[in-house]
């Protein structure tokens, strides 16, 4: 698979994944916050597990493309006899795309869990509270997207 190929993937899937958290944020929870807890809990859990379950797939192929563009860079630098030396900005990108993992990670496997409960005991109080706390690491990550996306942006144009 060529460069620009790996590029186009790797930006495609970010779009996905930061604007799926931003609809989230901004467009699907204060619309879901009209409905009654017994109504909305469940509707939530059940939208948040799609994206969830999408997200995982779309994190694999940031990884992996990501990390394909990365060795072809070095393979291609190596190849001129020269030290390969990753940018700045390229760097911050893979240490903040291991952090947004990490986050996923915590929402999918310690959070998500929490709202499934909540559900199953149709304990609404105790969902709506994993629901707020998912939200934040939702909108954290959501930042931490936006400022990889600034300072790549910000390392191209120099």
């Amino acid at each position: 698979m060529g460069y620009a190929l790996l590029k186009m993937l790797h930006w495609g899937t970010i779009v996905i994944w930061l604007g799926g958290m931003f609809f989230a944020l901004f467009c699907l929870r204060p619309a879901a916050g009209s409905l009654p807890p017994p109504v909305r809990v469940p509707f939530m859990a059940d939208a948040l597990g799609r994206f969830l379950n999408i997200v995982l797939w779309v994190a694999l192929l940031a990884v992996g493309s990501g990390g394909a563009m990365l060795w072809r860079a070095a393979q291609t630098t190596r190849q001129t006899s020269l030290a390969f030396n990753a940018p700045a900005d390229w760097l911050f990108m893979a240490g903040m795309g291991v952090l947004m993992l990490v986050v996923y990670g915590f929402i999918r496997f310690v959070l998500y869990p929490r709202v499934q409960r909540a559900v199953a005991a149709q304990d609404w109080p105790a969902g709506g509270k994993a629901l707020n706390e998912i939200r934040f690491w939702v909108g954290a990550n959501l930042v931490f997207g936006a400022l990889i996306v600034v300072v790549v942006a910000l390392g191209q144009a120099s």
